[in-house]
């Protein structure tokens, strides 16, 4: 190749800020997973002390990714890390919501170990909580990298954006996509491939509401799409498969897909 490509390639590097890998990252997030809920570890701290000192370690983990990262420009980083855990026992509180959940929506769920481990579902929802709160405390990059991951590790697209209430509950969860500006209240439940997303993309709409409000006690199954800033589901209500809805619904409705299928049995002579 001519000389001036690998040049062009050299300055290009010089644009870039060097940050620590994905990898990194996500792996400090899935440690505080990790002490929070040992169901998902194989070894614990040995004592109250030891458990204390993994939350410094974490903590001084997290000041060296926002220093790397420059995430907060002139901020004390080590000050926004202490911020960020002394949100950590209100996370858990609404983690353990969202486990309840599962625990008492899903027949096939038999334990809180299994839904800990092994669900893909809570590790998206939790990812996301550690994510919006990194978010609400004004730290760039870092979210997004947060839920890309777990959008790589179990299908689900949560932007660290969103607002989601208490007892969330997602099922299989395969394919769901939950925009920057949608709201969800306490006690929804989402089947796979749900999307709850805008009417359109355009960059002079960054600022603004685009993405549905879904209130509490709502049920979206399986492939329904729910579009627009000003579309709202309320409570109570049940959404079924393959809704395309992009205008707001009442309390306590009930909205489904009616396919036309018809199936004709034949009788072979023999």
């Amino acid at each position: 190749m001519n000389p001036s490509f690998y040049k062009k390639i050299y300055q290009k590097q010089q644009g870039i800020e060097q940050v620590p890998p994905n990898e990194r990252i996500a792996g400090w997030a899935n440690q505080l997973l990790q002490l929070l809920y040992p169901e998902r570890s194989d070894s614990f701290p040995a004592s109250a002390d030891m458990v204390e000192k993994e939350f410094e370690r974490l903590a001084r983990e997290l000041t060296i990714l926002f220093e790397a990262t420059r995430a907060c420009g002139p901020c004390d980083h080590a000050e926004k890390a202490r911020q960020f855990f002394d949100t950590v026992p209100e996370l858990l509180r609404i983690m353990d919501t969202d486990i309840q959940a599962i625990l008492a929506g899903d027949p096939a769920a038999q334990s809180q170990f299994e839904v800990i481990r092994a669900y893909p579902g809570f590790y998206a929802i939790a990812i996301f909580r550690i994510a919006h709160m990194l978010l609400q405390l004004d730290i760039p990059i870092l979210p997004r990298i947060l839920t890309e991951h777990a959008h790589s590790a179990t299908g689900i697209d949560i932007h660290p954006g969103a607002t989601i209430g208490e007892h969330f509950f997602i099922d299989h969860g395969t394919g769901i996509v939950i925009g920057e500006t949608t709201v969800i209240g306490h006690h929804v439940k989402l089947y796979q491939g749900v999307t709850l997303g805008a009417l359109s993309v355009d960059k002079s709409m960054a600022n603004t509401k685009r993405h549905p409000t879904v209130e509490d006690h709502c049920i979206i199954y399986s492939g329904a799409t729910i579009l627009g800033g000003d579309t709202v589901i309320g409570h109570h209500s049940i959404v079924g498969g393959n809704v395309w809805l992009t205008r707001s619904i009442a309390p306590y409705s009930t909205v489904y897909h009616k396919p036309e299928i018809e199936v004709v049995d034949q009788q072979i002579n023999l």
